[in-house]
């Protein structure tokens, strides 16, 4: 595949954790899956019955934005965050948000308001606030939605989500690197986690095409506070603005997927955008499993049948 030359018909925009990889890697990674998710509709899905080909891995690339955050000189990629790194502000205030969440939706979890001062005790002090953190951490990385993920890993991806809302330099930078993917050939734009708000955005500028359909999987990007009221163009009177360039918008989401928090974006953007719940087992939030699932196929699949 030739990168940059923007023949594809789909493109995909990965979301944190992905600061050692490349546009190769991640299409090496990913590809199969998205393929093999939409060739799945195309046989199974009677709505795209005689409506599509099937897909190959030269229809698709890969948009690329996780270099933006690799740190020079750390050691693996990752620098070993402790609870003490974790900010006020944007990362404190995700933190505790997954942490009532899996504790909502799972009863082992004991919640903030479960282990002492937990959210009151936030404003009183520094040591009050890591001493959360740490309770937090412990929770989250205990539960089946953090299997086997470490702290520093999970810090990290708060500081990226912080990092994109706050840098405007590296914001405009991951939403080039979308754009520059973007050719006359394209028809659809799926986006994962953080990527769905990266490509939302650039989809939303004038520099984009007006022909794509975009999939959102696990999207944070109807979180009130944290990221739908920090979104290029704001909303309106509490209403998101519709990407420009869209002209379909599928939301695929998986009730467990806690770090989407909420699970349907239409109500936050307009009946126009399509939601859709899928089961990814153990790996609610991996690209991978929303790729492979059916409704997702079948998401691409319409949007490249027009």
């Amino acid at each position: 595949m030739d990168w940059g030359t923007s023949m594809a018909r789909v493109v995909m925009v990965h979301g944190v954790g992905k600061q050692l990889d490349t546009a190769e890697t991640l299409y090496a990674a990913l590809a199969p899956a998205l393929v093999g998710g939409v060739n799945l509709a195309l046989r199974q899905d009677p709505r795209l019955a005689g409506r599509g080909t099937p897909l190959t891995q030269d229809d698709i690339s890969c948009a690329a934005y996780g270099d933006l955050f690799r740190r020079p000189g750390a050691r693996g990629g990752t620098p070993q965050y402790e609870a003490e790194d974790v900010a006020e502000g944007l990362e404190y205030d995700l933190l505790l948000a997954w942490w009532q969440e899996a504790a909502r939706r799972d009863p082992a979890v004991l919640g903030p308001e479960d282990v002492g001062r937990g959210l009151a005790g936030y404003a009183a002090s520094r040591p009050l606030r890591v001493a959360t953190v740490r309770r937090a951490l412990d929770a989250l990385t205990r539960t089946r939605f953090f299997k086997s993920v470490s702290d520093a890993f999970l810090i990290a991806a708060l500081k990226q989500f912080r990092r994109y809302f706050e840098e405007p330099h590296l914001r405009a930078t991951a939403q080039e690197r979308v754009l520059e993917q973007l050719g006359p050939d394209t028809r659809v734009v799926v986006a994962h986690s953080l990527g769905s708000v990266v490509a939302y955005e650039a989809l939303c500028s004038q520099q984009a095409p007006r022909t794509v359909t975009l999939v959102t999987l696990g999207s944070p990007l109807g979180i009130r506070n944290l990221t739908f009221d920090r979104l290029t163009p704001l909303p309106v009177d509490g209403v998101g603005v519709w990407p420009r360039s869209a002209e379909h918008w599928h939301n695929i989401s998986d009730p467990g997927d806690i770090v989407a928090l909420v699970h349907e974006l239409s109500p936050r953007f307009g009946a126009r955008l399509r939601d859709h719940h899928v089961h990814n087992g153990t790996t609610m939030h991996e690209m991978s499993a929303y790729l492979t699932a059916g409704e997702t196929g079948a998401a691409i699949a319409l949007g490249l049948a027009g």
